[in-house]
């Protein structure tokens, strides 16, 4: 059975390139979908992705992500206040990535503190959609060395960042904008 990776993307991020470009760019829903989609399918991985604007809907998603390989997970709003996306995340046995395209701490007050960061494995905010390929990179990190792609064997051996094509930018280790390897610790 292949390993699977939840994406999972909150409230009016299928707005995505129409939404506040200056602030989220220029992208879709579809690129983001795209972007992860590549590092799954480079590793074996079967990406399962949703967006919802309902809580209920992230929720029930969320129930069957619990024995997943990891989820990736830009809750947007949700981040602020959902307690019952917060119970179900800690029922998650793998690692979470919270991501968030924008740089959450150099906006309103309000965005500084997203409650469901006490229950993801690490946090990435501020990098764009580099912030999804990093969090898809990393989960892949984690997994057994026998589920990933000879390739991808190879990078993780790789210390120095690297510069990928068109890119423009280095790559960050994932592991340096997360905080630990495998399983979640409490």
């Amino acid at each position: 059975m292949k390993h699977q990776i939840f994406l999972l993307n909150g409230p009016n991020l299928n707005l995505l390139g129409q939404r506040e470009p200056e602030i989220y760019g220029p992208y879709t829903l579809a690129d983001v979908e795209e972007i992860c989609q590549t590092v799954a399918t480079e590793h074996g991985v079967e990406l399962v992705a949703h967006q919802s604007n309902a809580e209920h809907e992230m929720i029930g998603w969320l129930h069957e992500a619990r024995e997943a390989a990891g989820i990736v997970i830009n809750p947007a709003a949700f981040a602020y206040h959902s307690i019952p996306i917060l119970d179900a995340l800690q029922m998650c046995q793998g690692p979470i990535v919270e991501v968030h395209i924008s740089n959450i701490y150099r906006r309103e007050e309000w965005r500084n503190k997203s409650i469901l960061a006490t229950a993801a494995t690490g946090v990435i905010t501020g990098l764009g959609m580099d912030g999804y390929r990093l969090a898809m990179q990393y989960i892949v990190s984690t997994l057994p060395q026998s589920s990933q792609t000879r390739s991808s064997q190879t990078r993780s051996r790789q210390t120095k960042p690297r510069r990928t094509e068109g890119s423009g930018r280095a790559e960050a280790d994932a592991q340096a904008i997360t905080s630990g390897r495998g399983k979640r610790t409490r």
